[in-house]
């Protein structure tokens, strides 16, 4: 057993140790270098092997042979005169020279396992069967089509003598005569019928060194046969699925000659047989160009093009692509759609979409992205209180995700079943509100829908309602609330008959509800009764840590809404992100990330800081130059409309669409500001 030591833990020092630890003869007593955290000192470690920042201690011991890879002349200098007589030092030249054959021998290895496979991998990947022998006759290859056509796997017949495994290989013949054995037909053990060649094999000198059986199923071969016979059933097969198909199809030659219709194109377009086949493939295009010679033209196919074709300029969408067969183009074949049918799925699905926003709840405790403290502890109470039918009052800034708290809370809960209803009561006129919360009678106002409606509470009998902006109701709709919450009962707006509800109420505001209570606009008993678990949503700005998992979530769904792949956020705008104060919360975070998105070009995938636009809370307040135009014939009512919707959309635009925030700026009340924005066209 020799002893080592390894001086440097570098790449080349790495290399050696690796190489040396796998040789029986040669132990490596201690690798040292003078820094700690060199690949070769981690190697080592993971080994067992010593390791040292100096290598003085071991001089003296009983070292066979010192490997100095550190390329240092002063250190190979040093450990020359300190080292015992007996022990040998290899300098880093000549450990250059190991590393360099060593890498070399490497390679090679890497180069033969990669031979290897490919031979492997091609050997098993063909259909015909192939067997070999040395010139004894054994068994040296027998791949997958092999394995197949015999039933026997590699590892019963791999070393074993030919004419004993599989005796009616003849290759044991072969080996004695010479002679090559083509084409010969052959039936296994198992009935299969193969076509064989055996062949012998020689080496550069002529003598027979082995001998390879190729065999193919010959059941195969019959196939191909048979498949050449059926073409022209084929041939007519397809044909006759064209012209029964619903799909309006038209096909060209390589020159855009017409070739073939089917009825489905007749009744689409209005063109027949002898409209088409023999003429041009721009004969019946109304408007657009032809795809037919665009596809002849490029060889690739398109899809999705709009048209008009046909006399009554049929609107459609048009998918072609090119037929090529043996790598010649051959013509082009067009699918021809309907546009209508898109048109009138995409109301459908438009509406399913309306009606599942408005009935249920899209968001769970999974989709809600945060990991600070502030987050944990909200989430934390939404889940508890979310298995019970305690009432919840989320409170927060707006733009913290209070509607999705309510949506988690909803789903997580034994409602999740039943309905799920948002009220914006600052949306909802104050004339209107207490209709749509308690439905009416027939006859409880003017205009008043024959037979009565249904309030929202009845609509969300067994399931939950939301009330957003709770702390804008007025007090007379307090009142009302408040026998929901105590009665379980509703009486709607015109009658007298109580009816029983049994609903969820998850209540949620921006609005500080103590201050409300002192100034007289809020019931202190509603207030009671609805803050029964109440729940904070932190402001972005005291949870800056969760921006960048937000910011990832946040891209995912804005690159499905822009069609785009931006994958991340560079630090340097991450940082400018972090450093902002954040007074429209998550919302204004979303409205930064879509327009930075917007500011990059399509072929970037990284959002950076010159990408973002300039993050800063402070409005924009009007000046003369933003007022209107002088309008010499204009009147003051609606000089002051104009001024109006222009301050209003200045405001929102400064507090990136805030709407608390911009009505806090005008002076005005969330419910003016709802109004005035419906008014003017702002919503």
């Amino acid at each position: 057993m020799h002893k080592l030591l390894i001086v440097g833990a570098g790449k080349g020092g790495t290399l050696l140790l690796r190489t040396l630890c796998k040789m029986e003869q040669i132990q490596v007593v201690a690798v040292v270098d003078k820094r700690k955290d060199a690949p070769g000192i981690q190697l080592a470690q993971s080994l067992g092997i010593e390791v040292s920042v100096e290598y003085q201690p071991y001089l003296q011991q009983e070292i066979d042979v010192i490997l100095e890879a550190t390329n240092d002349h002063a250190i190979y200098a040093d450990i020359l005169h300190r080292k015992r007589d007996k022990t040998v030092l290899i300098p880093s030249t000549i450990s250059s020279m190991m590393i360099h054959l060593l890498e070399e021998r490497n390679q090679l290895i890497k180069k033969l396992l990669q031979n290897q496979r490919e031979y492997q991998t091609m050997l098993n990947s063909t259909h015909d069967g192939i067997i070999g022998v040395n010139a004894e006759g054994i068994i040296t290859l027998f791949n997958s089509a092999a394995q197949r056509l015999f039933g026997l796997e590699a590892k019963q017949v791999l070393g074993t003598k030919a004419s004993t495994t599989i005796p009616n290989t003849r290759l044991h013949i072969v080996l004695q005569t010479g002679e090559p054995e083509l084409n010969q037909e052959q039936v296994l053990p198992n009935r299969t019928r193969i076509i064989t060649n055996r062949v012998p094999v020689r080496n550069l000198q002529g003598k027979i060194i082995g001998a390879i059986a190729v065999f193919r199923d010959i059941t195969e071969i019959m196939a191909l046969a048979e498949e050449v016979t059926d073409l022209k059933e084929l041939k007519s097969m397809l044909q006759a699925i064209i012209q029964s198909s619903d799909e309006a199809i038209s096909v060209v030659d390589a020159n855009g000659i017409g070739l073939m219709i089917n009825p489905a194109y007749t009744r689409l377009t209005g063109l027949s047989q002898d409209d088409v086949i023999g003429k041009p493939a721009t004969v019946d295009i109304s408007e657009g160009e032809s795809m037919h010679l665009q596809v002849l033209k490029t060889k690739k196919p398109v899809r999705g093009v709009p048209m008009k074709l046909g006399p009554k300029r049929k609107d459609v969408i048009v998918n072609v692509a090119p037929v090529i067969v043996d790598g010649i183009l051959r013509g082009s074949v067009g699918v021809i759609h309907d546009i209508s049918e898109f048109k009138t799925l995409s109301e459908e699905l438009e509406k399913a979409r309306s009606i599942i926003r408005t009935l249920e709840a899209k968001y769970t405790f999974e989709e809600i992205i945060g990991q600070s403290e502030p987050m944990k502890t909200a989430l934390l109470q939404a889940k508890r209180v979310a298995v019970t039918p305690a009432t919840v009052m989320l409170r927060g800034e707006s733009g913290t995700g209070k509607e999705l708290f309510a949506h988690a809370i909803h789903n997580a809960s034994d409602r999740k079943y039943h309905q799920f209803i948002r009220v914006n009561c600052a949306a909802i006129s104050e004339s209107l509100l207490e209709s749509e919360l308690f439905g009416y009678e027939e006859g409880a106002f003017t205009g008043a829908k024959r037979g009565g409606k249904r309030g929202l509470f009845e609509e969300a009998n067994g399931g939950t309602i939301f009330l957003d902006e709770i702390g804008e109701l007025s007090v007379s709709t307090q009142a009302k609330l408040l026998r929901v919450l105590q009665e379980k009962e509703i009486v709607r707006v015109g009658g007298s008959k109580p009816i029983a509800i049994d609903v969820r109420i998850i209540a949620a505001t921006h609005v500080n509800l103590e201050s409300a209570i002192q100034e007289g606009r809020f019931r202190e008993d509603l207030y009671y009764r609805l803050h029964v678990v109440p729940i904070h949503i932190p402001p972005l700005r005291q949870r800056l840590s969760d921006i960048e998992p937000l910011a990832r979530h946040i891209l995912h769904r804005l690159n499905l809404d822009y069609g785009r792949s931006v994958e991340a956020v560079a630090p340097e705008a991450m940082k400018l992100l972090g450093s902002y104060h954040w007074p429209g919360n998550v919302r204004e975070l979303e409205n930064i990330l879509g327009r930075a998105m917007i500011n990059m070009k399509y072929s970037e995938t990284v959002i950076l800081a010159a990408h973002l636009p300039a993050l800063s809370a402070k409005a924009t307040e009007p000046s003369a130059a933003g007022l209107p135009p002088d309008r010499p014939n204009q009147s003051l009512k609606a000089a002051l409309e104009e001024t109006e919707k222009l301050l209003i959309k200045r405001q929102l635009e400064a507090v990136q669409g805030n709407r608390t925030e911009a009505a806090k700026r005008l002076g005005i009340s969330i419910r003016a500001l709802y109004y005035k924005m419906e008014k003017f066209g702002l919503l």
